[in-house]
């Protein structure tokens, strides 16, 4: 099943969330709506309302609360999209020039406090303690994630285990409170609500360690980021872990050096060594375990068609290559 396969599953959901998305970003700051609409513009696969939706289902909804939920969630996503472009200096996102780039560091920053407020208006409004307890729970581990991120920059010493805590709580939390929260909103049992947290959890971190491995292999016109850029921001992803166990000495001082000062003079000759040491084939198997055990938490679902998209996506994850 392809992703325009699985969105056909929820479009009417979908349809309300883009136009949720629209209706609550407005505001009566002409700069805000400018920042608001250049992000929104900007497309992006939309994977985490598109979980949420299709967990609703899943689970039986019988209100429309889930999808005030994905546009909330989206609104969390985007706000750490604006933060994270400033700190990482970035330029382009999806082929397109970022906030920051167009406006500035300062009006990106402001916006994404923003949006991120916005998001808590929308789930203050929604009147579900838990629902408010898991997002302001989730917000929290991603600030972190982002300082762990940071602290990890440029250190060539990081572990795959520090790695995989800092891709789930900068990434795969949000997955994890997306699904929980459409559950909580089902009125759920609190071992489906468990469960979807499961999945969500192994999906987003599979979708990341793929992302992970884009940035050696992917296409630049086709992502919209360039080839290495994390590599440029000495970002030691999966591959590059890997790599660096098993490397020789001169080629693990090659690696060391590009993570510690940045820039793409030796990637060919980086790229090679990672491929020989297997550090792209390891990153994708670990994503498929990860994807395996997303689809395996869903056991507690009935069998429905919103059910077969949400192992689909989990599929998707491991496939994707943009």
């Amino acid at each position: 099943m392809t992703l325009v396969e699985i969105r056909s599953l929820v479009q009417t959901d979908l349809t309300a969330v883009d136009e949720a998305i629209r209706g609550r970003l407005k505001s009566a700051v002409p700069l805000v709506d400018q920042i608001a609409e250049h992000i929104i513009s900007g497309g992006g696969k939309r994977l985490r309302p598109l979980l949420v939706v299709l967990a609703g289902r899943a689970c039986d909804i019988k209100s429309q609360a889930h999808v005030e939920a994905a546009a909330f969630i989206e609104f969390i996503h985007t706000a750490t999209l604006l933060h994270d472009d400033v700190v990482d200096g970035s330029s382009l996102r999806r082929g397109r020039y970022t906030a920051n780039e167009v406006f500035g560091n300062q009006a990106s920053v402001l916006v994404g406090d923003f949006v991120y407020s916005r998001a808590f208006q929308m789930m203050a409004k929604l009147g579900h303690q838990a629902v408010l307890s898991i997002m302001a729970d989730a917000t929290n581990v991603i600030a972190e994630g982002e300082v762990l991120q940071l602290m990890h920059a440029r250190d060539p010493d990081t572990t795959e285990q520090r790695y995989l805590e800092v891709i789930y709580r900068k990434t795969a939390r949000l997955f994890e409170a997306g699904a929980e929260v459409a559950a909580v909103l089902s009125q759920s049992s609190l071992e489906m609500q468990k469960s979807l947290a499961a999945y969500g959890r192994h999906l987003g971190t599979a979708y990341q360690l793929v992302d992970d491995v884009l940035d050696f292999r992917s296409n630049p016109a086709e992502r919209g980021k360039n080839l290495g850029d994390d590599l440029a921001e000495g970002k030691p992803t999966l591959p590059v872990i890997h790599a660096l166990r098993s490397a020789s000495e001169a080629d693990r001082t090659l690696i060391r050096a590009a993570i510690e000062h940045g820039g793409l003079e030796n990637l060919e000759r980086i790229l090679a060594v990672i491929d020989a040491a297997g550090g792209i084939d390891y990153a994708a198997q670990v994503a498929q375990r990860e994807a395996d055990l997303a689809i395996k938490a869903l056991d507690a679902l009935p069998d429905t068609r919103f059910k077969t998209g949400m192992v689909a996506l989990a599929r998707f994850a491991v496939t994707h290559t943009t």
